[in-house]
């Protein structure tokens, strides 16, 4: 049975919380960009590079400037990283199409593009071979309900017949077992969301699982190859209020908690992502109900 296993890496990026984070396939490598310390306000630009092992911070000639809550997805039909959005150090939303090579960032010029937000959803849709953006919140903090696709070039923005309701901060990954995109819970309309929506390119259709995890934002979520299914972490509602650290996976009909050994402790607003080379999810950083942001490295995995 998969495990969390705490990581000790000779180097790290610093404890944040709504750093962008992908698996970059060109490359073999992850890529972490950005985030934020809670408390004192900074906002970072930095690009780091996890290699299964260890984080190194990279320097590339171009960059995006420094920015939180930004959503990211690697693109398989273009071998490159896709970033868009976020939110700078004033609160200033970002409506910006950066991609990383594997060397250096490149700022898009797209004909269309969706409004600037943060906090929106994002994957890689192998079935379409589209990257697909979803809802966020906009500049004024209004939650949104569109869908976009990106097919390396410019952004389209989708008609679909049935969708979820607008939200920010929920959580999306494509589930290569169904070929669909699976999104999960967010916070829209004054309320914290627990409802299971899948993408077939075409469009949504919301899910009705046996059981599902309590409704919440800022969940971490990632495909996981070595067991085909989708694993979800942590999160927060604020009604309650409380701040998760349960594992839960998808196995494309419903969802099942897990009761791992050892576990990351709760937090919302961890960066998370498959790590194909090494065959385990890798999760990073993230912000608890009190106290400092986290800055440590875990791995989710049976290895």
């Amino acid at each position: 049975m998969p495990n969390w296993t705490k990581q000790a890496p000779a180097t790290s990026p610093s404890a944040r919380v709504g750093a962008s984070m992908a698996y970059d396939a060109a490359t073999g490598t992850m890529i972490l960009f950005g985030g934020k310390l809670p408390g004192n306000g900074q906002v970072y630009n930095g690009t780091w590079i996890w290699d299964g092992t260890t984080w190194t911070r990279q320097f590339p000639t171009t960059s995006p400037p420094a920015r939180f809550g930004a959503s990211m997805a690697y693109d398989a039909a273009t071998s490159t990283v896709v970033l868009f959005g976020g939110l700078s150090s004033s609160g200033r939303a970002f409506g910006d199409t950066w991609t990383w090579n594997g060397t250096t960032w490149a700022k898009q010029a797209p004909a269309t593009s969706p409004p600037a937000r943060d906090a929106a959803s994002m994957a890689y849709d192998a079935a379409t071979g589209t990257v697909v953006l979803f809802g966020g919140l906009s500049s004024s903090d209004r939650a949104l309900g569109d869908t976009w696709t990106w097919n390396g070039t410019t952004w389209a923005k989708q008609a679909p017949a049935t969708s979820p309701p607008a939200r920010g901060a929920a959580s999306m990954a494509y589930d290569a077992a169904t070929s669909t995109v699976v999104l999960f819970g967010g916070f829209g309309r004054a309320q914290y969301l627990g409802d299971t929506w899948t993408w077939d390119g075409t469009t949504w259709t919301k899910r009705a699982p046996a059981t599902s995890p309590p409704a919440r934002e800022g969940a971490s979520i990632a495909y996981d190859a070595a067991t085909s299914t989708v694993v979800l972490f942590g999160g927060d509602n604020g009604f309650i209020p409380v701040v998760y650290n349960g594992t839960w996976i998808w196995d494309g009909t419903t969802w099942t908690r897990q009761f791992p050994t050892t576990s990351p402790a709760a937090r919302l607003g961890a960066s998370m992502a498959y790590d194909a080379a090494t065959s385990n999810v890798v999760l990073f950083g993230g912000e608890p109900a009190t106290g400092p942001a986290f800055g440590d490295t875990w791995t989710w995995g049976s290895g």
